[in-house]
């Protein structure tokens, strides 16, 4: 007796669905909805966006985006933040922003969340990485952990007063306990 299975959506089929909310990742021809974001995680998004921006967007260095749908190597997917240097951002002809990225970000960070499965996130990260992202980070609100993730799928486990690897070109020095610092906002 053979088993119906259910064909598999394509890229190019699921870039015609409309957009979820919140947004659907579609990667090893899968669909996979992103949980709606909570308290911790997104403070740590918005400063983390802007702490980011506030070094490299003025220097014209790279520009950190918060929920930017990325299409590459098969997928399509939405970081937290992606972040790309100012050359790589896809501009029209008079310089501005295009609304369609369809390439990888320079560093992608995923804010984990409760309701979120490691293996998934992570398999985010690790596309990125073999499609040409030089950083990645999940960042972990739960044990105050950042995971990042190099190219070559090498991953690295950062804690405490660890320095956070960072985009060489961008002036700034971050560390685990820093980044869950701005959570206690007494």
């Amino acid at each position: 007796m053979a088993i119906a299975t259910q064909p598999q959506l394509t890229l190019e089929e699921f870039l015609k669905l409309p957009e979820t909310e919140p947004a659907s990742d579609f990667l090893n021809g899968e669909i996979i909805q992103k949980p709606m974001p909570q308290g911790e995680h997104s403070l740590l998004q918005a400063i983390l966006c802007q702490t980011i921006n506030g070094v490299a967007r003025s220097q014209k260095i790279a520009y950190a985006l918060p929920e930017l749908r990325c299409t590459f190597g098969g997928a399509s997917i939405v970081p937290d933040i992606s972040v790309f240097r100012w050359h790589r951002i896809p501009k029209t002809p008079s310089g501005k922003i295009i609304n369609r990225f369809e390439i990888h970000p320079d560093w992608a960070i995923e804010i984990f969340s409760p309701d979120q499965r490691l293996k998934k996130v992570l398999s985010k990260l690790l596309h990125c990485s073999r499609n040409g992202t030089e950083v990645g980070w999940l960042i972990n609100p739960e044990d105050e952990s950042v995971l990042g993730v190099f190219p070559g799928q090498r991953v690295e486990l950062y804690e405490g007063a660890d320095k956070l690897p960072i985009l060489e070109e961008i002036e700034l020095e971050l560390t685990v306990e820093e980044i869950f610092g701005w959570l206690n906002l007494s």
